[in-house]
């Protein structure tokens, strides 16, 4: 393993973070991949509106948030967290977990404001991917419009301009 590599995963090692999902097996799931990437802080949360008091409460670095739950899902919970003014933690980086990575949901979740998407089943390979990317090539929170969230990558900036959520 070169410095560079240390260095991720060290950084990697600090975070807290919150794992939202309504299925007890998943979040298990999630906090063991986690655990053997070295996180020692992981919060579990079975449902959006318990989501949103950890994130008040205990601030992660980082959620990894089902898309489909009872009560408050997904999107509606990206909605509440991305509201400056409203929200306290407004720029908390966000990975959208679903098992239903399709295009359309994938570019409504880049609307909203996520950082991330992991699709189920999840690989420890691409949850240890995504972490590095929040951690080591972090982007900026703009206001686009109604937009509020990560910049877009090039790609996705003219539909977010384009098309607001």
């Amino acid at each position: 393993m070169d410095m560079h590599n240390r260095q991720a995963q060290a950084l990697i090692q600090q975070l807290a973070i919150l794992v939202v999902d309504d299925n007890a097996y998943m979040r298990k799931l999630v906090r063991s991949m986690l655990g053997n990437l070295g996180v020692k802080t992981v919060f579990e949360s079975g449902d959006g509106i318990d989501a949103l008091e950890t994130i008040r409460t205990a601030a992660p670095d980082v959620v990894i948030l089902d898309w489909e739950m009872p009560l408050l899902n997904g999107p509606e919970l990206v909605r509440i967290v991305r509201s400056p003014g409203v929200f306290p933690t407004p720029d908390i980086p966000i990975i959208m977990l679903t098992a239903h990575a399709s295009r359309p949901r994938i570019l409504h979740g880049v609307k909203l404001g996520i950082n991330e998407v992991l699709c189920k089943p999840v690989s420890a390979k691409a949850l240890f991917d995504r972490l590095l990317s929040i951690t080591l090539s972090p982007r900026a929170n703009v206001k686009i419009g109604d937009y509020y969230g990560p910049e877009p990558r090039p790609q996705a900036a003219a539909q977010v301009v384009a098309e607001p959520a």
